[in-house]
């Protein structure tokens, strides 16, 4: 299998031909972009290796420079990887003070690329995933950059859905409880496959104690369903500022604390111990400067009006739902349906995480991951 290499904008993008062949056919491409744009001299397509869900390739088409996401290759889990949704919501949120990139196109026909796929055209800046960038490296920084983000989550749970058409976009009575069932049915599809090579016991306890705890009524907003910091791009230069949030395939209307719990999942405090997946969660927002997890809480209730109360719950489901999509993972490793060397990691990754969230869950460890 012969392997190339691309450079885009300082991320290195090593993936094979093959793999890139079943996600686009881009003679099927540029006939869909020259019918919905018109033609074009220049056409390009790059695969962005960032990111663990869908699929982002980056397309330049004449002067424009587009990003294409689409599902994954191979079989996926019956509710993933819901790209249309992503777009919906993206297109709905253009005018408000939530921060998307602009929408171009969705397309359902999945005779174009195997599956259905949208594009937007594509912002430049800085995603921050393990590190930070070196004009951030300083306390006032940190302290602008944790209360654009939290400000930026107040935002997007004070949206009235139906002023911008999305009244009808979720079933917000009753969310929480079905966000325990979902993501247990996420690893149950994983665990068809990934049992077969190591069992993660500690996921069926969990199960048990989320159902027993899930809050019966809780308040309704948009949620954006996978808010933190990796789906978050900052615009080039200082002081920070948030310019676009990304990855809405999982936003729906339901409970905001959801939200909340799966940031302060990635949000790092000083005293808390190595995260059981290094590689997903960063620990730099432990240093000076950042907003603690507990000064995030205040704010975001000031700026939202919601009560954020006791959240060990949404913080045990936040890390739950996290270990379910890492199981996840590991099938379509094991299947053969990715090119990401992350996957293979949660053999490993996947029963650490589900271990400590036990451990936080009953209250015989530390409250933090």
């Amino acid at each position: 299998m012969q392997n190339y290499e691309r450079q885009t904008r300082g991320w290195w993008i090593n993936v094979s031909e093959e793999y890139l062949d079943r996600i686009v056919d881009e003679d099927a491409l540029s006939a869909y972009l020259t019918d919905e744009l018109d033609s074009a001299e220049r056409f390009d397509v790059m695969r962005h290796e960032q990111g663990h869900s869908n699929e982002t390739l980056f397309v330049e088409w004449g002067d424009r420079e587009l990003v294409l996401r689409r599902p994954p290759a191979g079989e996926t889990a019956e509710t993933a990887h819901e790209v249309t949704r992503e777009y919906r919501v993206m297109d709905a949120l253009q005018e408000t003070p939530v921060p998307v990139p602009t929408t171009v196109r969705a397309c359902e026909d999945e005779d174009v690329l195997g599956a259905a796929f949208y594009l937007m055209e594509r912002q430049h800046g800085d995603v921050l995933r393990t590190e930070e960038p070196e004009r951030f490296q300083t306390p006032a920084a940190r302290n602008e950059l944790s209360t654009e983000v939290i400000d930026t989550l107040a935002a997007i749970h004070s949206v009235d859905p139906a002023a911008v058409g999305l009244d009808d976009f979720g079933y917000p009575a009753g969310f929480t409880e079905r966000q325990v069932r979902r993501w247990s049915e996420q690893f149950t599809w994983a665990f068809d496959v990934t049992g077969e090579e190591r069992e993660v016991p500690e996921v069926y306890e969990l199960m048990s104690w989320l159902t027993e705890h899930a809050p019966e009524e809780h308040p309704h907003t948009l949620v954006h369903g996978d808010f933190k910091l990796d789906n978050l791009m900052f615009a080039e230069g200082t002081p920070p500022e948030l310019t676009a949030v990304f990855d809405w395939e999982l936003s729906t209307l339901g409970d905001p604390l959801t939200d909340l719990g799966l940031l302060l999942l990635f949000w790092q405090d000083p005293a808390d111990p190595d995260p059981p997946i290094p590689e997903l969660m960063p620990t730099f927002t432990a240093k000076e400067g950042y907003l603690s997890r507990g000064e995030l809480i205040d704010r975001y209730e000031k700026q939202s009006g919601i009560e954020a109360g006791d959240l060990r719950f949404y913080r045990v489901l936040a890390a739950y739902k996290m270990a379910a999509l890492g199981e996840m993972f590991f099938r379509r490793h094991l299947e053969g349906n990715a090119a990401d060397p992350l996957y293979p990691k949660m053999r490993e990754g996947v029963p650490r995480l589900a271990k400590r969230t036990l451990e936080m869950a009953e209250g015989s460890g530390d409250v933090s991951l």
